[in-house]
């Protein structure tokens, strides 16, 4: 079957969104997350968007409606369980069964299912940027203010520029939450201590401070993604402070691995930063794929880039 897709990318952290009208009966999106997402025999990113109307109604659902049940996650611990005839399936595991959201603001809804174990997941700062330029694009939002119904709630962010198919937005990432004895704190890994930082920007964040990157921090990431201590995993960063208004950020990602950059974990990494008082707001955050600027007023900000890089349909066989 065809699966249409649309690939964008926010700071080189790449993401396929479909519009869920147009999707075939797919009896498991879970697995078609993880084959569309595929590098090597897919069309490659780190997660897939599943794009709809903010309310969806019957003349809204299309008909896919009764065919977009998500089996459990086993990393993230979240899911979009069954549902019959129900346009956005939800079970009590689903991030957006957490709690009741309003909709009717909002210009498009989103689900986020991640590439490496099609887990679908709360949100990414990155990804909803990317769903922003492609709702402008298609009409679906007239700007300059874009609101997107994600996972952790709705998400709002202001058209700055547009040039061709990238688009430049500042993002209300939100406030962070947090325990006071977990802004500094320790996890063990591999025999060592981790001076971190815990928090929760949208999905939850562990923010490790080091001196330098000189270490096989991957293989940690991996090994603190799963840490006990995490019962549903976390988004792991790991923080260089620059200076007074700068860091440098390398980050693994739950359910995905490493990426040139995150929205999310950007975020993150800032407000662990200044609740330790190592920094000021603004902040330069530098990633892999080029800065990002955050600020933190009466909620957190990040200016950063979405762009549109290509379009069709990729030839799914389901298993």
């Amino acid at each position: 079957m065809n699966i249409p897709f649309t690939k964008a990318h926010g700071a080189r952290n790449d993401f396929l969104l479909t519009w869920q009208p147009d999707l075939p009966a797919v009896s498991n999106l879970n697995q078609l997350a993880i084959a569309i997402c595929d590098r090597n025999t897919g069309i490659g990113a780190d997660g897939w968007l599943l794009c709809s109307y903010p309310d969806p109604t019957p003349s809204h659902a299309g008909a896919a409606a009764t065919n977009l049940a998500a089996t459990p996650s086993h990393s993230a611990g979240r899911s979009a369980g069954a549902a019959a005839q129900q346009p956005w399936p939800q079970s009590a595991h689903s991030p957006l069964a957490a709690a009741p959201h309003p909709t009717a603001a909002c210009d498009i809804r989103i689900r986020l299912f991640n590439a490496a174990d099609g887990g679908e997941v709360e949100m990414s700062g990155n990804g909803t940027r990317c769903a922003a330029a492609w709702a402008l694009s298609r009409n679906l939002a007239q700007g300059p203010e874009v609101k997107i119904l994600t996972g952790a709630g709705p998400k709002s962010m202001t058209l700055l520029d547009h040039q061709g198919h990238l688009y430049n937005f500042r993002m209300n990432m939100g406030l962070p939450t947090y325990e006071p004895n977990e802004v500094e704190t320790t996890i063990d890994a591999d025999g060592k201590h981790f001076n971190c930082t815990i928090l929760n920007v949208g999905n939850p964040q562990c923010a490790v401070f080091v001196d330098h990157f000189d270490f096989d921090w991957p293989h940690i990431g991996a090994l603190l993604e799963r840490h006990p201590r995490f019962p549903k995993r976390s988004n792991i960063s790991f923080v260089k402070r620059i200076d007074n208004s700068t860091i440098d950020v390398r980050f693994f990602e739950r359910g995905v691995g490493v990426t040139n950059s995150s929205g999310t974990g950007s975020t993150g990494a800032m407000a662990a930063s200044v609740l330790r008082k190592l920094v000021q707001s603004p902040t330069a955050v530098n990633t892999p794929a080029g800065t990002l600027q955050l600020s933190w007023e009466d909620s957190i900000y990040l200016v950063g880039p979405a762009e549109l890089t290509a379009e069709g349909n990729f030839f799914y066989q389901s298993t």
